[in-house]
């Protein structure tokens, strides 16, 4: 059972929260939660485990336990990896309620950590979704677009239309082709996505230091940022892996030249970011 650093005040805050437009909490790592002002709450990459050290360290809190969530609508996964579709972090808010969505190598992790089986989670709960569907949850509307993770086998990124405003989350993704597509294709208010430095992690097979990127630097960050057109940036990921932790705030210097993003938004583990 996961055991958080903070006990439950951060689900209850989000709980009792009543936004007038879209409230969104930041996890640490890539997680979100998204709550509007009708009571819709979706969870997007909550990652709520340890790593596998000493390969991957955990560098923040773990900000809940999953258990004490009581009312979430949905779960959605970017991609098949560890810290975006995890049993002990996901299963257990889906035994209270809600969809667990995502493509079909993340559905894969599903069944194979046999979350129907180790946690009360029905087979009606896990949804496979593939890039150019459209997903009606509460007052959101949320396309699965593309993304572009060489890391990942079948990564999808989301945008989540609402009266309120419009939120980009890419997952893991580095800039695509298609951002510019989808830049013209939506007005995104609110563009999240992972930065981190390049370091040296231990090989998942080997053990030995390997030099590893796994998330956007700060060139490639503002590239898909301005593509995307996007108002607002948020980095993620920054703060999670020992070795891959980078500073967000020189991205003010990266982003100053680019129209968009139009505002760089600095969040850690726990701040709230609104949409109105």
């Amino acid at each position: 059972m996961i055991q958080s650093d903070w006990g439950d005040w951060l689900v209850r805050d989000v709980e009792s929260a009543t936004p007038e437009g879209v409230a969104i909490w930041y996890l640490g790592c890539n997680g979100l939660i998204l709550k509007d002002s009708d009571g819709t709450t979706i969870y997007i990459d909550p990652y709520l485990g340890l790593g596998d050290p000493p390969r991957t360290v955990r560098m923040i809190p773990v900000p809940f336990d999953p258990e004490d969530v009581t009312d979430a609508d949905a779960v959605l996964a970017t991609h098949e990896h560890t810290d975006h579709v995890h049993g002990p972090s996901q299963a257990p808010i889906l035994e209270s309620s809600g969809t667990f969505y995502g493509a079909d190598d993340s559905l894969a992790v599903a069944h194979d950590e046999e979350w129907t089986t180790e946690w009360d989670v029905a087979d009606d709960q896990l949804v496979e979704v593939s890039e150019g569907d459209t997903l009606e949850i509460g007052a959101f509307t949320v396309h699965v677009e593309v993304a572009n993770d060489p890391d990942a086998t079948h990564p999808v990124s989301y945008v989540l239309e609402h009266d309120a405003g419009t939120v980009f989350h890419g997952g893991d993704t580095k800039p695509s082709d298609e951002f510019d597509r989808l830049g013209d294709e939506y007005e995104i208010d609110l563009g999240i996505l992972a930065f981190g430095t390049v370091g040296q992690i231990p090989d998942k097979e080997t053990r030995e230091p390997k030099r590893t990127r796994w998330y956007n630097d700060e060139n490639q960050i503002v590239e898909a940022a301005s593509a995307l057109e996007v108002d607002r940036l948020v980095p993620t990921h920054w703060d999670m892996w020992k070795g891959l932790t980078a500073d967000p705030t020189v991205l003010h210097h990266h982003a100053r030249s680019f129209e968009h993003p139009t505002r760089l938004e600095i969040v850690e583990i726990g701040d709230r970011v609104d949409l109105a």
